[in-house]
């Protein structure tokens, strides 16, 4: 039997998928399973290693009763990024991962910068200060629990982890190791620099491989576990986010992907390094290249939270709740009848890069009704990516429209509103999978069904379903309106962070 199957495999934060395509990138069969998130102290999330693996296990043994997995001719693993954990010399591990959403390490950043200053940690690893990259937990676990850091003797992200469970080496891919912050992203290697501040060592890191690049090939052991066939190639894939972009095919001039998920993550493409403070440079999942991303840590969470905590709605048992909130905030007009929403519930990377920045709505009156409030929260959200893609777009390569994946592009509306304020034509592709997809594109390409990413990406990206056009009138309007909304967080940022300090300092 010739194999005629990938499999891309998309360990997210909340679950895994073991997703099975064909050369087309259409999709035959997938398993599923859920990983558990624990936030056992403030500021703190975790998760597991035996969850990480569990779930790829489970995943993996419910695809196999579905498929013939002496068709798979490779896999490769899309991650949750910045989610790493540390190892013992036997492979055992030594605490639970702690993930992308932690916020332990804030002093850990000042000290970093002060130490090496913003710029050069920016110039290195393509990434701003922040305290989401691994690089300044590194520096926190170090301090705060010195024994467990003394025994590491390797430490990986999610991606890492699952290729060690597999194949047995300790390798992982350079758009999976990338987000991390550890990495020299112009010479595709660790940074000897950025090691030293996390106080690791390059022996204590996994191999680097190349998106597309076969790093090892499935044990015995793992076979019996998984159901897959021993000896199936284990290829480098990358992040999430880039597989995303990979996944909806970002390689095509003038597009960007906009993944309208629990966050509101876009990338574009680009051959040649750029970094610049609207946006983080990661290396993109094909053989070369950057992915230029923007994120806004709450996209359809923030629909969820406000449907819950705002409108005392339980989606579960009213899912029509959503049908109803759209038809409301469609007969809202462009600016809510004077509302705007700043989308910073989580705090803001880019482009302020203000881990202590809180969400804002703006223009409250006893006029407004509910729809007006959920204009707002979709039309932020848009302002936000708006404001966002014009500053990649002037600092890189032009953007001319988004490729949009995720749940909320489900939304003609939310779809519409980002095309008029963004002025561009969003095109929503069919595929809802994009990472895992991406994932799978370098599989293809590993497996030898392409000659290059980009090429396998070209084949088997999803086509658009539908298209939402700027509306001239509508558009104008939101320019107007954009305008506005650019001015609010700079003259608001330095207020706010006085609030959040009056908040900190309650019982002290």
């Amino acid at each position: 039997m010739r194999p005629d199957l990938v499999i891309g495999i998309d360990s997210s934060t909340t679950a895994t998928k073991a997703i099975a395509f064909d050369a087309r990138g259409r999709i035959v069969a997938e398993g599923r399973a859920p990983i558990p998130l624990s936030n056992p102290h403030p500021g703190w999330f975790e998760q597991e290693v035996s969850d990480w693996t569990g779930a790829l296990i489970k995943a993996l043994k419910q695809l196999a009763k579905k498929i013939d997995m002496k068709r798979v001719a490779g896999l490769a693993i899309s991650n949750q990024r910045e989610s790493f954990a540390q190892f013992d010399s036997k492979g055992k591990a030594l605490r639970p991962g702690t993930l992308w959403l932690d916020e332990r390490a804030q002093t850990e950043v000042k000290d970093i910068v002060a130490e090496l200053g913003a710029d050069t940690v920016h110039h290195i690893s393509g990434k701003p200060a922040d305290v989401t990259p691994c690089l300044y937990r590194c520096r926190w676990l170090s301090t705060h629990m010195p024994k467990v850091w003394a025994k590491t003797a390797h430490t990986a992200e999610v991606h890492g982890v699952l290729t060690h469970f597999l194949t047995g080496t300790w390798a992982t891919s350079t758009a999976s190791a990338d987000p991390m912050g550890l990495l020299d992203v112009q010479s595709y290697d660790w940074s000897d620099v950025l090691l030293k501040a996390a106080r690791l060592r390059r022996d204590q890191m996994p191999t680097l491989h190349r998106p597309g690049d076969v790093m090892g090939t499935v044990t015995a052991e793992a076979a019996k576990l998984t159901g897959l066939k021993a000896g199936t190639p284990v290829i480098a894939g990358g992040g999430d986010g880039q597989c995303a972009g990979t996944g909806a095919n970002t390689f095509l001039s003038g597009r960007a992907y906009v993944n309208l998920g629990t966050a509101a993550v876009s990338g574009s493409y680009g051959r040649h390094y750029a970094a610049h403070r609207a946006f983080r440079t990661m290396m993109a999942v094909g053989e070369e290249g950057f992915s230029f991303e923007t994120a806004i840590r709450t996209g359809t969470f923030l629909v969820n939270w406000m449907v819950e905590r705002l409108f005392n709605v339980n989606p579960g048992k009213d899912p029509a709740i959503f049908k109803a909130l759209e038809k409301e905030a469609a007969a809202s007009p462009i600016g809510a009848h004077g509302l705007v929403l700043v989308p910073y519930w989580s705090g803001v990377m880019t482009p302020y890069w203000d881990s202590a920045a809180r969400g804002v709505i703006a223009g409250l009156s006893g006029n407004h009704s509910r729809g007006d409030v959920y204009r707002a929260l979709l039309e932020g959200v848009a302002l936000e990516q708006a404001m966002m893609t014009n500053q990649v777009a002037d600092a890189t390569t032009p953007i001319t429209h988004f490729a949009a994946v995720g749940g909320g592009s489900r939304s003609d509306l939310w779809c519409q509103i980002l095309a008029d304020a963004s002025n561009r034509e969003v095109k929503r592709l069919e595929t809802a999978e994009a990472s895992a997809l991406g994932a799978a594109m370098a599989a293809a390409k590993g497996a030898g069904w392409y000659k290059s990413v980009p090429q396998a990406s070209a084949a088997m990206s999803g086509k658009p379903s539908k298209t939402f056009r700027p509306r001239k009138k509508d558009s104008e309007r939101y320019q107007e309106l954009l305008g506005i909304y650019a001015e609010l967080w700079p003259k608001l940022s330095d207020w706010n962070q006085k609030l959040v300090d009056f908040s900190r300092s309650a019982g002290k």
